[in-house]
């Protein structure tokens, strides 16, 4: 068998190629008191996997001193036979191991929507696939995974993803949905149905928002990620912008309801009559207010391609919001539906920033664009920004 030890920005990665059996475990331990023997115990060390043809019971002692050794250790891309192995001993309850993913292509495959995370396709009749940006690691798809299966025993109508793949050097989530298609899709398709549609889509956000999330439930803080989020993109903007988007941010009432937070169109597929849910890596618990901010960000205030991002022209994108929430505050009267609009576009004009927080990478032209948009949509309105922040303590649930 051979070895090597590499250093990489993120952390070490140990190249392990072969059998590791009784002889070469000897030799790797050998090698690993060696060239390991001065690094942190904080040290991110990995083990890669892909090439070891086998494992033998001295080789996962060998694997176990080094779990103990450094606090962040995985073994990845083991194969079957080798996981299985890890798997019938029980190192895989207290050691991170992942199997080697099979790859898909997505060459040729129908485009079902882009957004700051990644982009759906459609494989075929019965499979979509998001592929995430190249910079998305491992663990932040795992944790999306893990998120979406909690949301959906709590009740959200997601799709689980079955199988998790590699499309080049990105991550994907394959999902099965039979027959679905995007709401927006079908609202696209058929036009003089937006208002059965719109119903539809405003009973998904009436159900989704009477989801109460526990205490123990691992869903995070809505409120949290929007203030880790302002935080990161504070270096973009001057300080009366930053200060604007806190005292937005502050004025959110608490509040436990399950939140998908990018509950446009095209994150809705239509199973029929069924809608079910993807692309679950901004969900949180708060206030339905952060949802229904978020959503008019994307459907009403979209700085870019509704066709290309929404999937929906950009009047008939207006047209479903519109209808969409006059059925969501079914009940209440006209002045009072004017009035939650108004908050809610508060909100709105900070989800139309924080989404640079999706990436570093950004071109400048963006990121002025950004700060231009903010500032015709709040700064020059700041005085009645704070006012409407006063009275979101209003929206009781």
């Amino acid at each position: 068998m051979t070895y090597k030890l590499e250093n990489t920005q993120q952390g070490a990665v140990l190249h392990i190629e072969g059998r590791l059996d009784t002889t070469s475990s000897s030799q790797l331990s050998e090698y690993i008191d060696t060239e390991l023997c001065n690094f942190d115990p904080e040290t991110c060390l990995t083990i890669d996997a892909k090439e070891l043809e086998y494992i033998s019971s001295s080789g996962l002692r060998v694997i176990l001193a080094l779990a103990k050794r450094f606090k962040n250790f995985c073994v990845n891309d083991a194969s079957t036979d080798v996981y299985q192995v890890f798997e019938m001993t029980g190192f895989t309850k207290i050691i991170n191991v992942n199997k080697a993913l099979r790859h898909l292509s997505v060459d040729g495959c129908e485009i079902i929507g882009r957004g700051g995370v990644g982009t759906v396709y459609r494989i075929d009749g019965d499979t979509i696939i998001k592929v995430f940006r190249e910079d998305t690691s491992i663990e932040e798809v795992q944790r999306e995974i893990s998120m979406a299966k909690e949301a959906f025993i709590l009740g959200m109508p997601t799709a689980i993803s079955f199988d998790v793949v590699k499309v080049g050097n990105q991550y994907g989530l394959v999902y099965e949905l039979l027959k679905a298609d995007t709401l927006s899709a079908c609202i696209k398709k058929e036009p003089e149905k937006v208002d059965e549609f719109a119903y539809k889509y405003a009973q998904l956000l009436r159900r989704l928002h009477d989801i109460e999330v526990p205490q123990t439930s691992q869903i995070p803080s809505a409120k949290s990620i929007i203030d880790n989020a302002i935080n990161n993109i504070s270096r973009h903007f001057d300080t009366e912008a930053v200060d604007l988007m806190k005292t937005i941010a502050d004025a959110i009432p608490d509040a436990r309801r399950l939140l998908h937070c990018d509950l446009q169109t095209k994150n809705a597929m239509m199973q029929g009559d069924e809608p079910m849910l993807i692309d679950m890596g901004e969900i949180g618990f708060g206030h339905p207010i952060i949802d229904l901010g978020n959503t008019h960000s994307a459907m009403m205030k979209l700085v870019g391609d509704y066709e290309q991002l929404i999937g929906l022209p950009e009047e008939l994108s207006h047209q479903t919001w519109r209808r969409m929430i006059d059925y969501y505050f079914n009940g209440l009267s006209n002045e009072e539906i004017k009035h939650r609009l108004e908050q809610i576009e508060i909100i709105s004009c900070i989800r139309g920033v924080t989404w640079l927080s999706l990436s570093d990478s950004f071109p400048k032209e963006i990121i002025e664009q950004c700060r231009q948009t903010f500032h015709q949509r709040a700064i020059i309105r700041k005085d009645e920004i704070i006012s409407l922040c006063q009275s979101l303590s209003d929206w009781t649930l």
